[in-house]
């Protein structure tokens, strides 16, 4: 069969694939027969060295699990194929048709491999999707985006997700890189599944998830369908294939989950129908792109209400935090607390030390400032209220346990050379924050006049 001239017709980056098969369902070697002009441009330029028909096809592309599978189901089950997906490790999109062909070989299949590559994704080949895998991807964005409980609708469609795949368990881990740590944000168990015992996702799971990525080895996902995949996984991450092995896992789907080339997590199921692989590889293609999405969309919007409430120099809540934990006051739902304390202090000799030895050492000054209380007051809300003053809020609290507290503090500043003026208020009457935080503050000041009496010499220079 004359390949090459039937190649010339394509304009697009083309080439002929050859696949090997055994009596027992198998495949074992898949090559490149020849390729078109514009296929043999593409892998010249990316490899370096010059096409050499009928060779191993990892000579021209990245060994992969997933391209073997899909060469495997066209040119042996004669199975029209076409997928795009993100090669997120190059930063490219590929769009990717297989056309089963003719063979005049025992026991060996071809196909047609056409594909275009561009650096940004094609909303409209995004789109161009079954029926079926659109309807799927559909209803988990309406879900994603129309919930109010961000948790809650994620759930929702893990749950959605663990059906369609039918498998005993599905699960989105997130992972950060940064903290090298793991939590889960969605886990979903099949019906009659009992929730897993043991430590397989406990805090040190990171060295596990963290091995993942290498183990994709640059594939968009990894589908383990039998006992053979299960073996390559052996072979690049004994370490992983021992954890499955144990939690006796016998297929698994995983995708990752990136947002703007950052890894943000990633979603699994296990022990799914692996007759279903052709509609769960094709919906959670699409469905881990907005998965993600949402996900580093959630997580900025928790940073910035973090940050709009943090003071940044002390880690400790800021003035704008403790605003809206007093308007809180005015809701009904404080009546629920038996009684309230306010604590005010006020850093002594930060003046004295900003004009003698710098600002950044009157910073580091605060930051001890802000140690000492967190020490003190493990359990409250301390905030900065602003320059070198802060209040702590006790709830549900006793004038005993204020006064004890306060001893404290006297006695672990002492150790650590910082110097508080202090004042307190216990109200358990009405709970009017605004009077005790009033009265609070004026006996702090009280209390820092008769420091400064005491010790002249560190209010001035």
């Amino acid at each position: 069969m004359d390949f090459q001239k039937f190649l010339e017709y394509y304009e697009c980056k083309a080439c002929i694939m050859s696949v090997e098969t055994y009596a027992d369902g198998t495949y074992g070697n898949i090559r490149v027969v020849t390729g078109n002009k514009a296929h043999c441009d593409d892998v010249a330029k990316i490899t370096g060295h010059p096409v050499v028909d009928d060779t191993p096809y990892e000579m021209s592309f990245p060994k992969d699990m997933n391209f073997e599978e899909f060469c495997y189901r066209s040119a042996i089950h004669k199975k029209q194929l076409h997928t795009y997906v993100n090669l997120y490790q190059m930063g490219l999109w590929i769009e990717i048709y297989m056309l089963p062909l003719g063979s005049d070989k025992e026991n060996t299949g071809y196909c047609l491999y056409a594909y275009n590559v561009s650096p940004d994704a094609d909303a409209a080949v995004m789109s161009d999707v079954s029926p079926e895998t659109l309807s799927a991807v559909l209803t988990s964005c309406i879900k994603l985006r129309g919930a109010k409980d961000f948790r809650q609708s994620m759930n929702e469609v893990i749950a959605d997700i663990r059906a369609m795949c039918d498998a005993r368990r599905c699960c989105i881990l997130l992972v950060d890189d940064e903290e090298q740590s793991c939590s889960i944000l969605s886990d979903v168990l099949g019906p009659g599944v009992d929730k897993p015992h043991g430590a397989s996702m406990n805090k040190g799971f990171y060295s596990v998830a963290s091995t993942w990525e290498a183990t994709l080895a640059g594939s968009t996902c990894l589908i383990i369908k039998n006992a053979h995949d299960m073996e390559v996984i052996k072979e690049r991450n004994p370490d992983w294939y021992e954890s499955l092995r144990k939690a006796t896992v016998q297929s698994l789907v995983l995708f990752p989950l990136k947002h703007n080339a950052k890894m943000v997590g990633y979603i699994w199921a296990s022990n799914f129908n692996t007759e279903k692989v052709e509609k769960i590889k094709s919906v959670l293609e699409l469905t881990s792109f907005f998965i993600a999405s949402e996900i580093a969309n959630y997580q900025l919007l928790k940073r910035l209400e973090t940050l709009s409430n943090m003071d940044l120099l002390t880690g400790l809540r800021n003035r704008n935090a403790m605003n809206n934990r007093v308007a809180e006051f005015d809701l009904p739902k404080v009546r629920e607390y038996k009684n309230i304390g306010v604590t005010f202090v006020d850093l002594n000799g930060l003046k004295q030390t900003n004009d003698r030895e710098g600002h950044p050492a009157g910073d580091r000054l605060l930051k001890r400032a802000a140690l000492v209380l967190s020490e003190v007051y493990k359990e409250e809300e301390i905030y900065r209220a602003g320059g070198d003053e802060f209040m702590i809020l006790s709830v549900n609290t006793s004038p005993e346990e204020m006064k004890e507290k306060v001893a404290q503090l006297k006695n672990v500043s002492e150790d650590n050379n910082v110097s508080f003026a202090i004042g307190i208020c216990f109200d358990d009457g009405k709970l009017d924050i605004r009077k005790d935080m009033h009265l609070a503050d004026e006996r702090m000041y009280d209390d820092k006049d008769e420091y400064y009496r005491e010790h002249p010499e560190r209010k001035y220079r």
